[in-house]
């Protein structure tokens, strides 16, 4: 097919490269405008351009570059960053390949929402890009368990592979007419919000549960002495949560242990 893509995080980019090597024509990528990222002054590519440049494709950072295009049979949407205004839609059809299995979790943080709300499964699905916030219909779904010490990162790994299987599988069918016949969603929606620094602050007084998945879901963090500190995993031993790796604030990486032995906290100092 030929076909125009748009995105632009990491995640984004397995479902580019396995179009890419099945052959599909990808016409130009819309992705996000150069960052920059780090200490430099320098701006650098979104990991989805970067892909696309080594790929040989041509890439845009405006939208409106699609209308320009001849015999453009469909645009695939991964993480894009932006919404695609109705005049681009009118002009082409879009599918969006998101993490969830819809109407649960529509929105910007489907993994992590599903993580937090201790989901026991999740998945992928394709579905029609429409005006709403992700109430098209859905062409294909795939579903994919959630571990119990599964984190986000992880969990996003595998969904990914899922869906740019699942994607590339779907379009290696173009003549079956699945662009006309989405099936519509069904169920109760909701709404997955972005996480925001008060969703990532552990509760101690919490379950052990709740704590181990804001933590395996990534950036959990709690104060001690009046500083902020990341506890980047932890294990439960006995219906206790028991950190094992944490970052201080201003400081790298380190294990539990190693920071317990520097900080030497007393038995009446707790976290929070």
């Amino acid at each position: 097919m030929r076909l125009t893509y748009l995105g632009t995080p990491a995640i984004a980019v397995p479902p580019l490269d396995a179009m890419v090597a099945v052959g599909h024509d990808i016409a130009l990528v819309v992705t996000g405008e150069d960052k920059r990222r780090g200490r430099g002054r320098e701006r650098s590519p979104s990991p989805v351009k970067a892909a696309a440049l080594g790929h040989g494709l041509a890439v845009t950072h405006s939208i409106d570059d699609l209308l320009t295009l001849d015999d453009v049979e469909l645009g695939v949407v991964v993480a894009f960053g932006h919404i695609i205004k109705p005049h681009v839609l009118e002009a082409l059809p879009f599918v969006n390949m998101h993490f969830s299995l819809l109407p649960r979790w529509r929105g910007a943080a489907p993994v992590e929402r599903a993580l937090l709300a201790g989901d026991s499964r999740t998945g992928v699905c394709i579905m029609a890009v429409e005006e709403g916030l992700d109430t098209g219909g859905v062409y294909a779904r795939i579903e994919v368990p959630i571990g119990a010490r599964t984190t986000a990162d992880e969990l996003r790994a595998e969904l990914v592979g899922a869906g740019s299987t699942l994607l590339v599988e779907m379009l290696s069918d173009p003549a079956a007419g699945w662009v006309d016949r989405p099936s519509p969603q069904i169920g109760e929606s909701t709404y997955a919000a972005k996480l925001t620094a008060a969703d990532r602050e552990i509760d101690w007084n919490g379950s052990p549960d709740t704590i181990d998945r804001q933590i395996r879901v990534g950036g959990a963090w709690t104060t001690f002495r009046g500083n902020r500190m990341k506890v980047v995993a932890a294990d439960i031993a006995d219906g206790v949560v028991v950190p094992t790796v944490v970052q201080p604030e201003g400081k790298a990486r380190m294990a539990f242990d190693a920071w317990r032995n520097g900080a030497r906290p007393s038995r009446d100092e707790l976290f929070g």
